[in-house]
């Protein structure tokens, strides 16, 4: 009996020793680690936004009138110039008529008394005439070319009318549907335009930035962390369903401003639409770039945690190989990385695997993330093929 005691109390320490989840016998706990080392990024924002017309054109008529045709197929393209509405001409033509008829008659009346006035300054000389017969004849003569520049005018002011009439296109580009048809009744200066014409190549993307974020970058440029893009930078685009727009565009300025309601700032970006795949009123999104960092520092997400009290923190290899715990400042994600801009410096070891076993003060061994650890069971062997 005293004989099988030992043995069981032998069988329960060995069993205790080879037990699953101990610690490796006799090794120093290995972890994966990426070296820092500075590097070029490029910061970019992802900015939502809708798409504009460069142009747009509101047509509507100058004069009163009853519109006897639409020259023009809704939907289509016009040019700057072409007629799209034909006013009833036939009042502004009488009109027309009858200016340029009395300016024919101020011209017939001149003539005679120009006449009477050479006549008259040439009488005087041998006192035929009186001073004042001269002086009479003369301010009629400046009356006739009065009334002739008089004339001339209203003769312009009749033609006008009568070209605006014919109601053209004010700009090149593609109209949309007529609000009036044939016989209907138009007055000048109307406040419902009869149609719509917008420039679609090229179009306007008008996105918004938060002020917190405008004043973030502008800090990391006057401090020379980034270096700044001038207002030509490329931007692009990401349509509605996820895919990529094919050709870049420019930002051409910031608003001076920032809404009061929503606290942003609205950039006005220019893209190219040839083939007028973007129409307005579609919501699209834009990637700017900002800034280019010549010597940042990224950290891998999967490396980063949060303390208690919510900070950023990774856990370093530090001197003696042993782990360190360390506090970091992260601004945004690039990729699948963060920013860092305080808390680490070039050729510091972040930890990647292995945390679990990465407690502060721990001594580790530090091998490159992606190695295969010299304590990884090797992998079976492949059972033999061979025929019998």
């Amino acid at each position: 009996m005293r004989y099988l005691f030992l043995t069981l109390i032998l069988l329960a320490s060995c069993g205790r020793k080879n037990a699953p989840g101990g610690p490796p016998p006799g090794g120093t706990p290995e972890v994966s680690v990426v070296t820092l080392q500075p590097q070029r990024v490029v910061l970019t924002t992802e900015l939502s936004g809708r798409v504009s017309a460069s142009l747009t054109a509101e047509v509507r008529p100058q004069v009163g009138g009853i519109i006897q045709n639409r020259l023009f197929t809704e939907g289509s393209d016009v040019k700057a110039g072409d007629i799209l509405y034909q006013i009833d001409p036939s009042s502004y033509q009488v009109v027309h008529d009858g200016a340029r008829a009395a300016l024919a008659k101020a011209e017939a009346n001149l003539e005679p008394i120009r006449l009477k006035a050479v006549r008259y300054q040439e009488l005087v000389k041998s006192e035929a005439v009186s001073e004042q017969d001269v002086d009479d004849v003369l301010a009629a003569r400046k009356l006739a070319e009065a009334d002739i520049e008089s004339a001339k005018a209203a003769l312009e002011t009749a033609r006008i009318q009568l070209a605006y009439t014919k109601i053209t296109a004010p700009i090149s580009g593609r109209i949309g549907r007529s609000s009036v048809t044939n016989g209907a009744l138009a007055t000048a200066l109307q406040a419902a335009p009869l149609a719509t014409i917008q420039q679609l190549d090229p179009v306007y993307v008008d996105v918004t930035q938060s002020s917190a974020e405008m004043l973030r970058l502008r800090k990391s440029l006057e401090n020379g962390r980034a270096t700044g893009h001038d207002a030509g930078s490329n931007v692009l685009l990401l349509l509605d369903d996820g895919t990529r727009y094919p050709l870049p565009g420019s930002l051409k300025f910031t608003e001076a401003f920032v809404d009061a309601g929503t606290g942003s700032v609205t950039l006005r970006t220019l893209f190219p639409n040839p083939q007028q795949l973007l129409l307005p009123g579609l919501f699209v999104r834009t990637v700017l770039e900002e800034a280019v960092l010549e010597q940042a520092l990224l950290v891998p997400q999967r490396g980063v945690t949060r303390n208690p009290a919510g900070k950023a923190m990774v856990m370093v290899v530090g001197a003696g190989e042993t782990v360190e715990p360390r506090v970091i400042t992260v601004d945004r994600t690039v990729g699948d990385q963060w920013l860092v801009s305080d808390g680490l410096k070039a050729g510091d070891r972040v930890i990647l695997e292995g945390l679990q076993k990465a407690r502060p003060g721990t001594a580790v061994k530090a091998v490159p993330f992606g190695q295969k650890p010299a304590t990884e069971p090797a992998p079976p062997p492949a059972p033999a093929t061979g025929k019998k």
